[in-house]
This record gives C-alpha cells, structure tokens and sequence, in this order.
C-alpha cells in the first residue's frame, strides 16, 4: 500500500539526508542494501553496503559509474559527471517505485535497451497507483539532475 510504502521512503530519506549531510553518497541504494529491524512503532530501515560509497566534498562531482544499472541515475550512465546526493535520490526514487509498484520502473534483459529506457526515463505507471504518486514519480525519476526532485 501507498502508505506503507510512504513510511518506508521517509526513513530512506532521512537515512540518505543525514548522509548527504556528511559529504557521503551512497551510490548504490537498492532493496539489497537496505535492512529491516524490528521496532516497537514497526520497521526501522538501515542502510548497508557502503563499499561503492565516496565524499563529495564541497560539492565535488563525482565521475565513476558505478552501482546496480536498474537503479543509476541518467547521468551516471550517460558517463558525466554528477553530483552524487542528485544520483542517490534517482536510486530512491527507483525504489519508491518498486515499493508501490511491486516492478521496477526500467527492466530489460539488453543493457543497451536498459540504458536507453532510463536516459529518457521510458516507464509506465501502472493505473492502480495514486495521481500524487505518479506526480512524484515523475519529478524524482527526471533525467535534468537540476530539475529533479532533492530531498529538501
């Protein structure tokens, strides 16, 4: 359900917030790396998996594509430079789908079909899913870093 899914998404958030905070990106948010502990109020997600992580200090760019394909931002895999908390929110927004979709919103056995669907962000929405969903979705998922969706 939206709300669950919701719930989960702004643990996320605030997991990749504190560490885009400290100059950290992640570079590799997906399902696999995110662990769920049981809390008396529910779940409480904990990131993992930080050996593909780096600093962007400052600021800096980072230039190494790198991760799990269905969840790189664009510009990752056009092989530009990015700014690494802008890539990380691609990656959640991934996962937002999934959560609330139960499929990833680009899937193709052709890595060179893959990339072409996530360089023009090709994804369906499915008609079960909420207007405000579907407007996030397409604000989180957009290919201009610089138009895209930050967690602020």
């Amino acid at each position: 359900h939206e709300d669950q899914a919701c719930y989960f998404f702004h643990q996320l958030l605030d997991g990749a917030d504190y560490l885009h905070r400290m100059e950290v990106t992640h570079r590799d948010l997906k399902p696999e790396n995110l662990l769920l502990q049981a809390a008396a109020d529910g779940w409480t997600i904990k990131i993992v998996d930080f050996g593909l992580s780096n600093t962007h200090d400052g600021g800096r760019k980072l230039a190494t594509a790198c991760g799990s394909p269905c969840y790189a931002a664009p510009e990752m895999i056009a092989g530009k430079k990015y700014e690494g908390p802008k890539a990380d929110v691609w990656s959640m927004g991934v996962i937002l789908f999934a959560l609330v979709c139960g499929f990833l919103p680009f899937e193709d056995q052709n890595t060179s079909n893959l990339y072409k669907k996530i360089l023009s962000a090709d994804f369906q929405t499915p008609n079960y899913v909420s207007d405000e969903a579907k407007d996030l979705f397409r604000r989180i998922l957009n290919t201009d870093p610089e138009k895209r969706y930050t967690i602020d």
